[in-house]
Parts: C-alpha cells; structure tokens; sequence
C-alpha cells in the first residue's frame, strides 16, 4: 500500500518548504548570468510542459479505477502548466498574465490543501508537487528575472485573468455535464479538506470562488503593476 499524505503534516510541511526552496535556488540562478538564466528558464518549461506526461506516468502506478477526471488535462492546473511553460518559451503577454495571476492565486491553494491522499515517496506525491511548484515557479520566474510586469491602469490584467478564469469554469462546467467528470470542482467539492469546504454548498461556493479570486488577483497586481 502507499503511504497516505495527511494536509497540514509534517510530510506536507517538508514538501512545501522544498517546492519554495527550489524556486528560490531557481531564481538566483536565472539572475546570476545570461546563460544561466536560460538554463533556469528552459527547466522551468520543461517541468511545466510535461507536467501532465510525468504525472500520468506517476498515478499509473497506483492501483484505482481510472476516470475521465485523470485521463484528460483540463483540470485548472492542467492547462495552467501548458500556459506557464509557453509563457516562459514565448513571452506573450497573455500568457505571462495568466501565469502570474492564475499561478499565485489558484496554484498556491493547491499546494495548502493538496488533493491528494498519497504520500512520500510515492512518484504520484513527488509528481504532483513538482507539477504545482513549477507553475508558481514560473509565476515568479516572469517578474522577478524575467522583469514583466502587469499593465495599467492596475486593474486591466486582474480582469483580463478573470475573464479567462470565468471561461474555463463555464467550459468545466459543460465538460462536466457532458462526461460526469469534476474539472475546475465545479461539479463538487474535492474529497480532500480544502478552502472550499468552508464556502457553503454547491453552487454557494462557486460564487465564494469568484470574489476570492477577484480579491487575491486584486492584491497580486500591486506589487507588479507597471509604474507611470
């Protein structure tokens, strides 16, 4: 049997303050030469791009029922990784937007209320915490090394990333209907403890999703905002 991951443990503790780690050793890198700074970006990348081809490998190698919630990459962090390792390739602004604010504000409460019931050292537990650490990896690689920085007026780009955000919970939710899947949890809550469960039944916390995300996208802007 797998180990079992249990949120707010030490198991979870010691993954987080690795994932940071990382990063931060990633950031100096990209600042400290011009060579290594494509060394750091390209990794970056690769991590984010073949997030969803390691994690299949990894969940392969437990024993469950597969379903489509598994079998197809639409879950928020899904694309979020396709996003943030062609941000990083392209520089496209959109993408850069995206990363940043879907990144630091969705990415990150992955990590705190990880969905996952399987522990170190299990591939699946590496798999996914190497996935989610790359896309805030990235949303912090764009400003910090790579010196993007969110349009004005400050509330452009917050919007623009909930516009975006909006679009994909309506076409998770029409997935959803259509395959009996729960992308985006827009069908239900996950069954791990996470924020949602203190946001009220379905569809209450989706509407608490949508002014959470508002507020946090809101706040992200101000230390990125372009100055006049």
């Amino acid at each position: 049997m797998p180990p079992t991951f249990t949120t707010f443990s030490a198991m979870h503790g010691w993954a987080v303050v690795a994932g940071f780690a990382a990063i931060g050793a990633l950031l100096l890198l990209g600042r400290s030469s011009p060579r290594n700074e494509r060394i750091a970006r390209a990794l970056l990348a690769f991590l984010c791009l073949a997030a969803f081809g390691y994690t299949q490998a990894a969940w392969s190698m437990v024993e469950s029922t597969p379903d489509f919630d598994s079998w197809l990459p639409l879950q928020l962090c899904d694309l979020a990784a396709f996003i943030a390792g062609f941000a990083l390739l392209t520089g496209k602004r959109l993408l850069a937007v995206l990363t940043y604010y879907w990144g630091l504000a969705a990415t990150v409460q992955a990590l705190a209320t990880p969905a996952i019931s399987i522990g170190f050292p299990h591939p699946a537990f590496v798999a996914f915490f190497v996935h989610h650490f790359a896309i805030v990896g990235a949303a912090f690689y764009l400003p910090v090394v790579l010196g993007w920085r969110s349009a004005r007026p400050w509330w452009r780009d917050p919007l623009t990333a909930m516009l975006w955000i909006n679009i994909y919970l309506l076409g998770s939710m029409a997935v959803n209907a259509w395959l009996g899947s729960n992308f985006g949890f827009t069908a239900r809550k996950p069954d791990n403890p996470s924020l949602l469960d203190h946001l009220g039944p379905w569809p209450l916390y989706l509407l608490w999703m949508e002014v959470i995300a508002a507020l946090l996208f809101s706040l992200l802007a101000m230390p990125v905002v372009k100055r006049k």
